[in-house]
Parts: structure tokens; C-alpha cells; sequence
């Protein structure tokens, strides 16, 4: 019981949580290099990495990209540094880790469907429309688990919810209201744009709740273990 308490404090820390999501990071980067998604008028990222990259872009113009990818390398080994003190890093806690995002991956799917199911009735295939050869769609995949998190829980719940605490919402009813609006602007932003979806309100619901979901684990398990939960989770969708 104490092995088991352990795990699941420390899985949570930055040491681990953020070491953890590097492989996604390296690995959609070289997959942007080696198999990038195409269409008429140039390469596709994922959208989240076009928001957040964009606004380094605009501020700093092409230098932008590497400005960014500079910040979140060098926060998260700042953030890495500050928990030295916290004891061995016991290399077991990975393995447990990525076993522990493939079950929830396996789970969250079935869960999240039975909500929208029952909200709204069969779901149509959530996939349908996405082109692109495997290993494209995998890009696509790994970009969506790290980048969406980043930007969805990482970023926009987080501030939500400190705004929520500046209006004098106590802590539970400000982190309910930010992942609840954080969930709708998730589920939105999978329809915005020249590449976005045509609107189903049952995707719509479907993902309203994920993002629920995600806030959800995002604030139970942290960073590392969501983000690689939601790229395995796109990755059995996708190339289901």
C-alpha cells in the first residue's frame, strides 16, 4: 500500500511527469521532419502547436518556433531542477507510468462514448474523413496528446481557473467553471479553421466530455501521463 501511495504522488511531480512526456515531444517533432501531413498550400501541424507557435511568431517572428521550443525545454528542466531534492528517481516509476496510460487510454474511450451515448445516442466514427498514410496519422496522434494538453489543461484551465480565484470563487467552484469552459473550447477548436471538422453535435458532446475527462486526469495524474493517455488513446482511433 505505501509502494502504491508512492507511485502515484511522485508519478506526479515534474521529475517524472515532465521526463515522461519528453519521448512524445521528440517523437512528433522527428515524425514532423521525416512524415509530415500535406495538403494543398503546405505542411500540417497540429493545431495547438499552431496557436501556441503562432503567437512566438507573431512576437518574434521566424525565430518565433525556436523561441518557444527554447521555453518549454527550459522550463520544464527548471521545473525538473527544483525537485531534486525529492529523493532517488527510480527508473521503474516510467514502465508503471506508460502501462498506466495504456489502461487509462483503453478505459477512456469506452467511458466517454457510454456519457455521449447516453446523452445523445450512437456515436458516428469519430475518425471518419482523416486521411493521410499511417505514419502521418500517427504524427498527428502524438501532436494531439502533447500540444492539446498543453494548451487546453496546461495553459487555458489553468488560467481559468486562477481567474475564477481572483473573482473570489473558492478553489472547488473555480476549478469546477474552468474545466468546464476549458472542455467546451477544446471540443470548439476541433471545428475552427480551414482544416476543421464540419459540426456533429455529437462530436461535439463527445469531446465536451473528454475534455472533461482530461481535466480531470491532467489534475489527478498530471501532465506526462494525460498527454501520452490521449496521443495512445488518437493513435488506436486513428489507425484503428
Amino acid at each position: 500500500m505505501r509502494v502504491a501511495r508512492a507511485y502515484w504522488d511522485e508519478s506526479r511531480s515534474h521529475r517524472y511527469s515532465l521526463v515522461f512526456a519528453l519521448p512524445l515531444l521528440l517523437a512528433y517533432e522527428l515524425l514532423e521532419a521525416v512524415a509530415p501531413v500535406r495538403v494543398a498550400g503546405g505542411v500540417v501541424r497540429n493545431g495547438a502547436d499552431v496557436i501556441l507557435t503562432g503567437l512566438f511568431t507573431a512576437a518574434f517572428g521566424p525565430r518565433g518556433p525556436m523561441v518557444f521550443m527554447a521555453l518549454v525545454i527550459g522550463g520544464a528542466l527548471v521545473l525538473i531542477w527544483r525537485d531534486r531534492g525529492e529523493g532517488p528517481v527510480r527508473p521503474g516509476y516510467f514502465g508503471l507510468m506508460l502501462a498506466e496510460s495504456v489502461a487509462l487510454a483503453l478505459v477512456f474511450g469506452a467511458v466517454v462514448g457510454l456519457a455521449t451515448v447516453q446523452l445523445l445516442g450512437p456515436l458516428r466514427s469519430l475518425a471518419a474523413g482523416v486521411g493521410g498514410t499511417p505514419l502521418q496519422r500517427l504524427t498527428l496522434s502524438l501532436g494531439a496528446g502533447l500540444y492539446e494538453e498543453l494548451l487546453f489543461r496546461v495553459v487555458i484551465v489553468a488560467f481559468l481557473s486562477h481567474l475564477f480565484r481572483l473573482a473570489a470563487f473558492s478553489r472547488f467552484t473555480a476549478g469546477t467553471i474552468a474545466v468546464i469552459l476549458g472542455a467546451v473550447l477544446f471540443s470548439a477548436f476541433h471545428y475552427v479553421g480551414s482544416l476543421g471538422e464540419p459540426f456533429r453535435i455529437e462530436s461535439f458532446v463527445f469531446r465536451a466530455v473528454a475534455g472533461v475527462a482530461f481535466s480531470s486526469m491532467y489534475l489527478l495524474r498530471g501532465f506526462g501521463i494525460t498527454a501520452w493517455t490521449h496521443a495512445l488513446y488518437d493513435v488506436a482511433v486513428l489507425l484503428g
